[in-house]
């Protein structure tokens, strides 16, 4: 039996089998004909090897074989005495068992479920990355719209076409909107918004705000087609899945940028996209987003109760706050350090430590005393109110918004749910506008 063959077949069993180390040697016995006094310390230091993490790739078991030396100098005398065959199945971890997530468990149940042919799916997962190299930005899947920050560096927005955005739509109301996210994210996750992000954080003595570094393009297509084996799908239908959700950009795109952005940081973020990531735009990277955080969400959460701080996060804003006294830049460090290890980088020019004696505000939101809108927003909103009650909306809208009483409408209904006295103020004066 050649040597590759016997290493495919225990990567097999290893890669499906039981996830103990009695169940994967029982299964390994059964490939090679015979109960090798080896194959249970061989199973053992597999499960060793991989404890904690999820189950592995094929790919990643055969790497383990082939550099287990007890292995090695134990394969020229084996050979595959029973091939085996069994059609594949859903193994989720044990928390997911309770989430009922769809059980698709080849090419053919996904492309049925998502209702599209096999070769249009495996068009749009695009797994070689034919789309990036494509000439055309009519073949390409998504529109491109790039943005300079504030304070330097790019943000490329990244929207799906509409078959393409139909069937991510499709992924997240029928999977992904039955993995609960953690208790400290309120970004994109249903009954939870900014209010429920910073509320917590009001009146406390000393709040702590820190920003994620390029939050959906530092999360490769691994990252997100590791989710979906968590979830129980096999690896080809999880390939498919974390393809049709992450995104190449394509080099043509870069030079539609403008001169308005520096080189330097276009070629920064050319090397940032140029991976499989997570498209800012896509209907499901939210949630993907926020799940390949749970992990670190959880060490953050035990870090703050470690210190007697509350933590909460919104997308790529994370808050922390204290009451008591704190080393609130060592406790920074600590909170980075974590963020690293997860494979998340810090902003560190947007940390922020704000005591009571300066304005305390999280994702626009003042929390010094209670959960307040700023005064020059509140009092700006007034005032074009005000003079659109007197000289008529027309002369408010310099930035030609299409649909100006709605814009105006969502503004107070924004103001009513942060502060209801205020906004009642405000709503009084809008219903008195002549449209």
């Amino acid at each position: 039996m050649a040597y590759p063959a016997l290493v495919s077949a225990l990567a097999r069993c290893f890669a499906s089998g039981e996830p103990t180390a009695d169940g994967i040697a029982a299964r390994a016995a059964q490939v090679l004909g015979r109960p090798w006094f080896w194959l249970l310390p061989l199973a053992r230091r597999f499960v060793k090897a991989h404890q904690g993490s999820i189950r592995p790739r094929r790919k990643e078991v055969i790497r383990f074989l082939l550099d287990d030396r007890g292995f090695r100098h134990r394969a020229h005398k084996l050979s595959v005495s029973h091939w085996i065959t069994e059609p594949p199945r859903m193994q989720p971890v044990q928390a997911a068992v309770a989430w009922g997530v769809p059980e698709l468990v080849t090419e053919g149940d996904l492309a049925a479920w998502m209702g599209v042919r096999p070769e249009d799916l495996d068009w749009f997962a695009d797994r070689k990355g034919l789309n990036a190299r494509a000439g055309r930005a009519a073949l390409g899947h998504y529109h491109y719209r790039v943005l300079a920050k504030k304070r330097g560096g790019v943000r490329l927005i990244e929207a799906p076409k509409p078959r393409l955005k139909e069937l991510q739509r499709r992924i997240l109301d029928g999977i992904l909107d039955r993995v609960p996210a953690h208790a400290a994210a309120h970004g994109f996750c249903p009954g939870r918004s900014i209010r429920t992000f910073a509320e917590p954080h009001a009146g406390r003595a000393l709040v702590l705000r820190m920003d994620v570094q390029d939050f959906f393009p530092s999360l490769p297509a691994a990252r997100i087609q590791a989710v979906f084996r968590t979830l129980g799908y096999p690896e080809t239908v999880a390939d498919l899945l974390a393809g049709v959700c992450t995104n190449r950009t394509p080099i043509r795109m870069w030079p539609q940028a403008g001169a308005a952005i520096p080189a330097a940081d276009l070629m920064e973020a050319r090397r940032l996209y140029e991976w499989p990531h997570l498209p800012q735009g896509a209907p499901t990277s939210p949630a993907l987003a926020n799940l390949c955080a749970y992990r670190a969400d959880c060490r953050l959460a035990g870090l703050a109760r470690n210190f007697g701080a509350l933590y909460t996060r919104y997308a790529d804003d994370l808050a922390f706050s204290f009451d008591g006294p704190v080393n609130a830049r060592q406790f920074s460090v600590y909170a980075a350090a974590i963020l690293g290890e997860e494979g998340f980088g810090v902003n560190h020019r947007k940390t922020r430590i704000m005591t009571r004696s300066t304005q305390q505000r999280l994702a626009g939101l003042v929390t010094n005393v209670h959960l307040n809108i700023p005064r020059a927003d509140f009092d700006e909103l007034k005032a074009i109110l005000t003079n659109c009650l007197r000289h008529g909306p027309e002369t408010q809208n310099r930035a030609a918004v299409p649909d100006f009483r709605a814009h105006l409408n969502g503004r107070v209904g924004f103001v009513e749910s942060i502060h209801p006295a205020k906004g009642r103020r405000l709503r009084v004066l809008f219903d008195k506008i002549c449209w």
